[in-house]
């Protein structure tokens, strides 16, 4: 993962984001938390008129036409090659890609999965059950594994795993009122990422977007990570001035 040198910073539009973008350190590893509140313009894109928008500049491209640009972003969910989400994608209240119940290969079939959904509330909801009762979400993502699901870490996390990357994902309050977004500033497996979300944030749910390639654009910190174009992405929607 890269960052755009400080040089660079000035160049990121200047907005007010009502959200809070952090560092928080936690067992010696730094981590980028981006804090958002039920009621804020929180969206889902992947798609526009021109086809997938795949970085942050084509999302805030597509938003100048309402006046509005990016409060903060990340990619949000896994995709294949020609970047189609892997599994449940909601926009705008349609769905555009439908919910994959199956295990398989990869950490999206590491069952259980989840989804991200964005109601009137947030909640992280494993998938199976998503699809047994589908809630009222404007936008949802799936991806996978679960990190935590009701305050115990997913079984199959290895806490002296030496799969370690840049991982980002998603957590939820146990009422529903806050989503925190985090990304790792270092290298975790997931074990101590799930933690993270767990025991340094203290949220009884939260889902795994990906790896590798996970990005955080937050103008309010001077951050917008490059590299190659993603699937799904995240973030709030604010007024330009």
């Amino acid at each position: 993962m890269l960052r755009l040198a400080a040089l660079f910073a000035l160049l990121l539009p200047q907005v007010a984001a009502a959200n809070t973008c952090q560092t928080v350190t936690f067992e010696d590893t730094a981590f980028t938390t981006c804090e958002v509140q039920a009621g804020e313009d929180l969206r889902l894109f992947h798609a526009g008129p021109k086809g997938n928008l795949g970085s942050f500049g084509a999302v805030n491209a597509q938003l100048a036409a309402e006046g509005k640009t990016l409060g903060f972003a990340m990619n949000a969910g896994m995709y294949h090659a020609n970047r189609a989400p892997v599994g449940l994608l909601i926009e705008d209240g349609v769905e555009r890609s439908e919910i994959v119940t199956s295990e398989g290969p990869g950490n999206f079939g590491l069952l259980p999965n989840g989804v991200f959904c964005i109601g009137d509330r947030f909640s992280v909801i494993e998938s199976r059950a998503f699809a047994q009762r589908p809630p009222a979400c404007r936008y949802a993502t799936q991806s996978g594994p679960m990190l935590v699901m009701n305050g115990a870490l997913h079984p199959r996390l290895i806490p002296d795993s030496d799969s370690t990357y840049i991982r980002n994902g998603v957590g939820v309050s146990a009422d529903g009122s806050r989503a925190v977004f985090a990304i790792s500033d270092g290298r975790v497996n997931f074990h101590r990422f799930a933690r993270f979300f767990r025991d340094a944030l203290g949220l009884p749910d939260a889902l795994y977007f990906d790896g590798k390639i996970s990005r955080l654009y937050a103008p309010a910190i001077h951050r917008n990570d490059i590299g190659f174009a993603m699937g799904p992405i995240v973030g709030t929607v604010v007024n330009r001035n």
